[in-house]
């Protein structure tokens, strides 16, 4: 694996160059290249099958591609596993909810520290001197994300006995739990109501604002990608078919047509 190729200008976090993935006969991804900025928050949009979650799923490697390359801080990364990818910096959400739902709120965030974790399986086993240290470190840690999230009142609550719109929160607390340098979110407001969704993207305006992490976003909901976006791809039958700030996709003709709507060239999102 490459691991010294060096990236166009010095401000890119994440790139994709010509991805193209394919399940059978089926092209799901067609030469798909993005570049994230260390500065930004990246919408992915288009419509059902677009290939939205797929690109998701290469960059955090639950998927290989088929060909192309991506490159995380100038790394070559498309065909480092999983655990290797979270440890480098790389965290998501998912868009079916991935938690340990009999488990409470701050043991679903705390097993997302393991990485960090630097006593053995005997010393953990002991539980005395290191040991105790380590797992008061790591709470802190955690303890801080739940302030950080509004998420006190729920903290030894149950996973599974959560309302939808908690998890979701839940799970962004967890991605939060790994020091992400990037935060790759797959449809983090799918299913929620309108406050929680308004809450949702206050938390996610204050991950980029506040602790200064790069966020991929795929998100249906356009009043929220048009308010918190500062640039926008979108797919269509795997293809990226336009890029740019959210005032030019939503008068960009092609978008419109495939995705937005005609109702939308007013640039009044609902």
């Amino acid at each position: 694996m490459n691991t010294t190729t060096t990236l166009t200008g010095n401000d890119s976090k994440l790139k994709l160059a010509n991805l193209k993935l394919a399940f059978g006969g089926i092209q799901v991804l067609d030469d798909v290249s993005l570049d994230i900025k260390v500065s930004e928050i990246l919408a992915i949009i288009g419509p059902n099958g677009a290939g939205k979650t797929c690109t998701i799923n290469c960059m955090s490697g639950f998927y290989r591609p088929n060909s192309g390359n991506i490159y995380f801080e100038g790394q070559n990364i498309t065909r480092m596993a999983k655990h290797k990818l979270a440890g480098i910096g790389i965290a998501r959400t998912f868009q079916n909810i991935q938690l340990y739902t009999g488990l409470t709120v701050i043991e679903n965030l705390m097993a997302a520290r393991h990485i960090f974790s630097k006593r053995n399986f005997l010393e953990c086993g002991i539980y005395f001197g290191p040991a105790h240290r380590e797992e008061i470190k790591q709470r802190a840690i955690v303890e801080d994300i739940i302030h950080f999230l509004n998420m006190m009142s729920i903290r030894n609550r149950v996973v599974g006995s959560l309302p939808y719109g908690l998890r979701k929160k839940v799970d962004l607390g967890r991605a939060l739990s790994q020091e992400p340098k990037i935060l790759l979110l797959d449809e983090p407001m799918a299913g929620m109501n309108l406050e929680e969704k308004e809450d949702l993207a206050r938390h996610i305006i204050d991950i980029y604002d506040l602790r200064k992490i790069p966020i991929i976003l795929v998100e249906h909901d356009m009043g929220v990608v048009m308010d918190i976006a500062d640039r926008i791809a979108v797919l269509d039958f795997g293809r990226k078919i336009a890029e740019g700030t959210p005032e030019e996709i939503q008068v960009n003709p092609e978008v419109i047509k495939v995705y937005l709507g005609e109702e939308l060239t007013d640039l009044e999102v609902k």
